[in-house]
């Protein structure tokens, strides 16, 4: 999709919907085209106009209803107020023609049963919050029910897990869509990590620590991110931080949720998708800049993450 485009998102609306997961996908869908980002049209679109109530005890006022949802490229149903609380008839029918006429649905946290009961997920791997994975499995056995995931992209579909779960699916879907660089810029943005990939499991992963809180091990991974043509052992990396090898293991561990191999991983690969959609550069200068010393490194560790191989990516992106 051109980055010049405009694409519509809808975000369905309804009575005691959490702020908190209303706001996910209008921020990072948020229309900032005039920053150098993707053009977006967000709609939040209520099951019926008017006012509604959310769960924390104040009313929002929705500007489209569900018509809303006819032309547009994304919709998105944020977490569903009560599992045991059908959907009503309009929504339903309404994903489904959607979808049917080829626009990409997904559903955050418990908004996976709005889109299990339209039947959008038969047969179709899914995910959802962790404590409500059996309920979920006995309600909609059809549903290929992944219990262990931060999101699942089976293409037209994508369905999260819980809470921060969700901003991570959303910003995947906008990479998806746009690149790496799109992702990250909104991820900054939003003081979040850029990349989560979808199977690694439900827990809370930061880039950084609280530099007010741990000015070492900050400077330490502010240092490796501009460094990531280098390789890093974790003994160097702890006496750089003036820590012993545990020490830093632990605090490591506790601030970016992941260990220091997974760490670099992820930011390399971020690293060499920015580059491959904004530059000209051999695979061979790419793999020596982003740290996987050769072109065939890059190459398994890109598609064993990704799916595609490095020039797949490329054409995508650049359009060549």
């Amino acid at each position: 999709m051109s980055p010049q485009s405009t694409s519509t998102v809808a975000v369905v609306a309804f009575d005691r919907i959490s702020p908190f997961h209303l706001g996910v996908p209008c921020m990072v869908f948020e229309d900032r085209s005039d920053e150098g980002l993707p053009r977006f049209e967000l709609r939040v679109c209520g099951i019926g106009r008017g006012r509604l109530r959310t769960d924390a005890g104040f009313d929002i006022e929705a500007h489209h209803d569900l018509t809303g949802l006819r032309d547009a490229d994304i919709v998105i149903v944020p977490a569903w107020p009560d599992p045991d609380l059908p959907a009503p008839a309009p929504l339903l029918d309404a994903l489904r023609a959607a979808h049917a006429r080829g626009a990409c649905v997904v559903g955050l946290c418990l908004g996976t049963y709005v889109l299990a009961e339209a039947g959008l997920l038969d047969n179709r791997p899914a995910t959802t919050h962790w404590a409500w994975s059996e309920h979920f499995a006995r309600r909609h056995p059809q549903v290929a029910l992944q219990t262990d995931v931060l999101y699942v992209d089976d293409g037209d579909v994508l369905t999260s897990a819980g809470t921060a779960a969700a901003i991570d699916c959303c910003l995947h879907l906008l990479r998806r869509e746009h690149g790496a660089e799109a992702a990250s810029r909104v991820a900054r943005m939003m003081v979040v990590s850029p990349h989560r990939r979808g199977g690694q499991a439900q827990y809370v992963e930061r880039p950084l620590p609280d530099a007010s809180r741990d000015d070492r091990l900050a400077g330490v991974l502010e240092w490796a991110l501009r460094n990531l043509d280098r390789p890093h052992r974790l003994d160097d990396l702890a006496e750089r931080a003036l820590m012993s090898r545990r020490t830093f293991t632990r605090r490591f561990r506790q601030a970016t949720g992941a260990t220091v191999h997974q760490w670099l991983l992820t930011q390399r690969l971020a690293r060499a998708q920015r580059l491959l959609e904004t530059t000209d550069q051999p695979l061979e200068a790419v793999a020596a800049s982003t740290g996987f010393g050769s072109a065939v490194s890059l190459r398994q560790r890109f598609a064993a993450t990704f799916g595609v191989p490095p020039s797949a990516w490329r054409r995508e992106f650049r359009g060549t």
